[in-house]
Formats: structure tokens, C-alpha cells, sequence
């Protein structure tokens, strides 16, 4: 392996001007990593679901669930942080739990998180036709024609350079930052008579039909357990920042720095925002309830609060944030698939064509072959719903088994430096609280994944067929990780042998 160049001037050194022309680009910059975390999990979770969580458990509720699912997503972004910060690498935690694991975990957990994100892109395209129909002018074409519209973006951007990904993911999010921040704003003003509106107070707050659980707090422990289901999937997306590690300018100093403003946003922006909604709207109103998909803009609490202080025009302006979601998601989505692709055919998990890159660092044959089954899965929920419905669930539980493979990969990780004897102060980032953290973490997503249908549970009933559709992601995920270790016979890697050398970059320019 050759020593590495004191001098940074490319010109100086032609060797490293052509194996960067092979490589993928480390362009990201930190406002980019920041922005791309808090535009995966600020979105429709907060928008539409904060409602009908508040309406569910209460709004004393809805803040104990919030913050108890805040606070295992801390957890689990230092987990991730100490990783990415020691091994940055596109492929993130399939690449870790591959090394520091099992391959045959890696594999499982790499191929579940493609299929999951190709399918939300699937899903994304096809809401955000939904949307952009909210206004009478747009309709002039039809849904799927919008759909296909915002696809050819979404791949469009793909196919550019990461610098343009990470631009068009910054001001995506910016866009959904904003109006959280605008929507706090008026909130504290209506709360103290400056601007219109009615004011419920702390009352919402003391009242309860749980009194053994404390004042606010509606129903029964399984349902601030389907409570903890919603702020999961709210929260989900901030895995992503271990996905752009492999392409971040500084991931020494840009991940740590990320992780730390990123989970204080996103925390007082879900906190602060279920406080003011609980001040401001009786979580007993059915308006709340109502406003659990995009379809019921108008039932926004975030509309609600506008509309009520007197700002006009409020659904319109809440329907143009929540398109810019779904288009952001489905941007983050597409790249996350791709850069997924694209680790597992480094490592060999995938064809080894899929690793190969273009003069701009963009693996354009992931970005293809991903866009190719977005559209086939887009094909079949247009021609055969039912059908669709079950693909859809199969991907139920992806990021929760993501963030179990994080909470994993990172203890064996700690556990193998410590057992070769490595110096813990060497590491450049190091999660707080080892290892009652990744601990707690996977005891909490096992708990949420188990309680995915608390109304299932709660009835009583044996409804197989919802059974089926409420877990079939479980099956799929031990399918992927069985057929790796039946085919290649792998086992749990000693800690004494556990890889902790960085990868050999392998990439191959596109001829």
C-alpha cells in the first residue's frame, strides 16, 4: 500500500488526481450532513401523526413517548457516531455489523434497508402526486403523470454530483425547519392573547382517562405503546447520517458536530411543537384525530394552529411544506438505496458492477438499477393494489431493525477495541455511556417492534392475516440473513479477530 501524500495539491500528485476520479467524492460538508439528518425525520411523522398521537395518549402522553423514543435515538446516533466517525463508509451499518458481527447480518440488514428505502421512494412519488393535486390548477394532468415528474427529479439528482444531492437536501430541509420555527412562534403568541385563537391551557395537560399514569395521559399502557410506534417512525431517517459519512468532507470533526446539533433540533423541535399543540388544541377535539395522512391537510394540528390565529391561506402554505417533505424523503431515499447498493457490491454482497462509479463519484449503475425497481414497484401499485399492499408491508419494520443492528454492531465494536487492546482516548469520537446505551436502545426497538399492532393485542382476537401483514417484514429480513448463512456457513466473529482496520477503497470508474 503506498504511503500517503504529505501535499494536497493534486497537481503534485497525479496518481491521487486518478484514483479520486475512481472514488466516490468526500463533498459533503457539515451544514449538509446536519440538514440531511433533520430533513429524514422532520416530515409528515411531525406534520400530520403528532395529531393523532396527542389525541391517543394525551398530550402528557404523547411528550413521555416522544422523549422516551428521543432519547433511544440519542443513543443510537453516538452509537453510530463512534463508528462513522472511526470508519466512515457509505455502506454504514450493514458494513459494520458485516465486520464486526456476522456477514451474514451485514448482508440481512444491507438488503433490507435497500428494499425498504426503494419502496418509500415507490410510495413517496405516489403521495406526492396526492398532494400536489390539493390545488384545483395542478390537475390538469394526472396523478401518475405527477408521479412520474417527480421520479425523473428525484433520479436527476441522483445522477449529479453528491455536492448536488446535498445542496438540494439542505434546502429541503431548511424549508420544513422553518416552518417548525414559524409555527413555535405563533404558537407562543396565540398562547398569550397577541394573536387569535382559543387557549386551552395546562388543563389538557391534567386531565386523563389513565389517572394512574399522571394528569394528560389518555388510554392504557398499549396505547402509549402504539404512541411509541408513531414518534419510531417520526424519528426515522437519522440513520442517514451514517449513510453520507462515506461521502462527508471531514467525518472527524463534521459527524460528531452533526450528531450533536441534529438530535437537540430534532428533540425540542418534536418536544416544544407536542407542548404547543397541547396548549392550544383539546386533545379529546377529533380534528386531531383526523390528520394522520396527507389526504387531511386541512386536520394539520400545524394548519390548525395557523388557521386559528388567523393566518389565511394556512392549508395551502402546510400543503406546499408537506410536499417538499415527501420530495425531500423520497431525494433521501434514492440515495440511501443507492449508496446501500453500492457498499454491498464493494464488499461483494451484491454484483460487483453495482461499486462501479463515474468521473463525478456517482455510482450511476446503483442509481439505474435502484430506479429501475422503483418504477416496477410503482407499476404494480398502479395495476394491482393488493398486491401492493403486502410489498409495502414488508418494509414495516425496517428501520427498527436498522437501528437494532446499529445498537449491535456498535457494542461488539467497543467490546472487540477493547479486547485488542486499543486505547479508547485514541478514538476521535466516543458515545457516551457504554454500554447501558446501545442496551437500552435495543431493548426499546425489540419492544416497539413486538408492540407494532397494539390493537391487535388489545382486541384479543387472532386475526392471521393481520398478523402477516403487521410482521412480514420480520420473515423477510431472517430469509435474507439464513440464505447468506446456510450458503456461505458464517459465524459470530471472536472479538480477538474482528476486523478494526479501515477499507480498502475499491471503486471503479465507469468505462
Amino acid at each position: 500500500m503506498s504511503t500517503p501524500n504529505p501535499n494536497p495539491s493534486n497537481a503534485a500528485n497525479p496518481a491521487a488526481t486518478q484514483a479520486n476520479k475512481n472514488k466516490i467524492r468526500r463533498n459533503l460538508k457539515t451544514r449538509h450532513l446536519s440538514m440531511i439528518a433533520i430533513g429524514g425525520s422532520i416530515g409528515t411523522g411531525l406534520f400530520m401523526a403528532s395529531g393523532s398521537a396527542i389525541h391517543l395518549a394525551g398530550p402528557g402522553g404523547a411528550l413521555a413517548a416522544y422523549a422516551a423514543i428521543g432519547l433511544m435515538v440519542y443513543f443510537l446516533m453516538t452509537s453510530l457516531g463512534e463508528m462513522a466517525t472511526y470508519l466512515p463508509v457509505s455502506g454504514s451499518f450493514s458494513t459494520y455489523a458485516a465486520k464486526f458481527v456476522d456477514p451474514s447480518l451485514g448482508y440481512a440488514l444491507g438488503w433490507n434497508y435497500w428494499f425498504s428505502w426503494v419502496i418509500t421512494v415507490a410510495v413517496d412519488i405516489s403521495i406526492a402526486a396526492l398532494v400536489i393535486t390539493y390545488w384545483e390548477p395542478m390537475r390538469f394532468m394526472p396523478p401518475w403523470g405527477w408521479s412520474l415528474l417527480f421520479f425523473g427529479l428525484i433520479v436527476l439528482l441522483n445522477l449529479l454530483s453528491v455536492e448536488a444531492f446535498g445542496e438540494s437536501e439542505y434546502w429541503f430541509a431548511l424549508i420544513k425547519v422553518v416552518t417548525v420555527v414559524v409555527f413555535l412562534g405563533v404558537g407562543v403568541l396565540t398562547i398569550f392573547g397577541i394573536l387569535g385563537g382559543s387557549y386551552v391551557g395546562l388543563a389538557n395537560f391534567t386531565v386523563g382517562e389513565a389517572p394512574f399514569l399522571g394528569g394528560g395521559f389518555s388510554g392504557s399502557l398499549l396505547t402509549m405503546l402504539g404512541v411509541f410506534l408513531i414518534a419510531g417512525f417520526s424519528f426515522q431517517g437519522t440513520e442517514l447520517i451514517g449513510i453520507t459519512a462515506g461521502e462527508s468532507e471531514n467525518p472527524k470533526e463534521s459527524i460528531p458536530k452533526a450528531i450533536k446539533q441534529v438530535f437537540w433540533r430534532i428533540l425540542i423541535f418534536y418536544i416544544l411543537s407536542i407542548f404547543v399543540i397541547g396548549l392550544l388544541i383539546p386533545y379529546t377535539s377529533p380534528e386531531l384525530l383526523g390528520a394522520e395522512n396527507v389526504s387531511e391537510i386541512a386536520k394539520s394540528p400545524f394548519t390548525l394552529v395557523f388557521e386559528r390565529a388567523g393566518l389565511a391561506m394556512a392549508a395551502a402554505v402546510m400543503n406546499a411544506v408537506i410536499l417538499t417533505s415527501i420530495l425531500s424523503a423520497g431525494n433521501s431515499g434514492m440515495y440511501a438505496s443507492v449508496r446501500m447498493l453500492y457498499a454491498m457490491g464493494k464488499s461483494g454482497m451484491a454484483y460487483k458492477s453495482f461499486r462501479k462509479v463515474n468521473r463525478f463519484g456517482v455510482p450511476v449503475r446503483s442509481v439505474l438499477a435502484t430506479a429501475a425497481v422503483v418504477l416496477a414497484l410503482f407499476l404494480i401499485e398502479i395495476f394491482n393494489d393488493n398486491a401492493y399492499q403486502y410489498i409495502l408491508a414488508a418494509s414495516g419494520l425496517t428501520g427498527f431493525i436498522a437501528w437494532l443492528g446499529i445498537a449491535i454492531s456498535h457494542y461488539r465494536f467497543r467490546r472487540a477495541y477493547i479486547a485488542q487492546g486499543l486505547d479508547l482516548k485514541a478514538l476521535d469520537y466516543r458515545a457516551k455511556w457504554f454500554p447501558f446505551g446501545p442496551l437500552i436502545a435495543l431493548v426499546m426497538c425489540v419492544l416497539v417492534i413486538l408492540g407494532q399492532d397494539t390493537q391487535l393485542v388489545m382486541s384479543g382476537e387472532v386475526d392471521w392475516e393481520r398478523i402477516v401483514v403487521t410482521y412480514m417484514g420480520l420473515p423477510i429480513f431472517f430469509g435474507f440473513y439464513l440464505y447468506h448463512k446456510l450458503r456461505y456457513r458464517t459465524h459470530l466473529i471472536p472479538l480477538e479477530e474482528v476486523d478494526l482496520g479501515d477499507e480498502e477503497d475499491e471503486d471503479e470508474e465507469d468505462e
